[in-house]
């Protein structure tokens, strides 16, 4: 996934789905300069990591 569209889903109002290491995830922020996202997992959501947002797969 590209920093243009990880924002847009970011900023979406919709629920879109999205996956990183074959888990469903929810994008809290996209740091533009770093191209790193900050995500947490559906099933974990106390668990943040930041992680490069061209792993981050639209499905």
């Amino acid at each position: 996934m590209n920093v243009g569209r990880a924002k847009e889903i970011v900023e979406s109002a919709e629920m879109i789905n999205v996956t990183y290491d074959g888990k469903p995830i929810i994008i809290q922020h996209v740091d533009e300069k770093s191209k790193m996202a900050r995500i947490y997992s559906k099933s974990e959501p106390e668990v943040e990591r930041d992680v490069p947002v061209l792993n981050l797969i639209e499905e």
